[in-house]
């Protein structure tokens, strides 16, 4: 019996597979992540959208590694700190 493996993205942003499944999910286009239990997110894959450009993540940091950026939904407090450090930027 062959062990089920995740799809996940890696922080160098390219997929790999993995024995652990991913604790955020993300939108690919979008460059969006956040958590599995995401109301927005809920609300976009009942409603027929976002499945094809979801993604997952071994974490967090590997999500910011890879370029993507915390939900203002369901990661407010996250949000609001990569906002302020983007504001610096530009």
């Amino acid at each position: 019996m062959s062990e089920k493996l995740y799809r996940l993205v890696g922080a160098d942003g390219r997929p790999h597979d993995s024995a652990a499944p991913g604790l955020v999910g993300g939108h690919r286009r979008r460059r969006i992540f956040g958590r599995l239990d995401c109301p927005s997110a809920r609300r976009h894959i009942a409603a027929g959208h976002y499945v094809a450009h979801r993604v997952f993540f071994a974490d967090e940091a590997t999500a910011r590694a890879a370029g993507f950026r915390p939900c203002a939904q369901c990661m407010p407090a996250a949000y609001r700190e990569w906002k302020a450090k983007e504001g610096a930027y530009r």
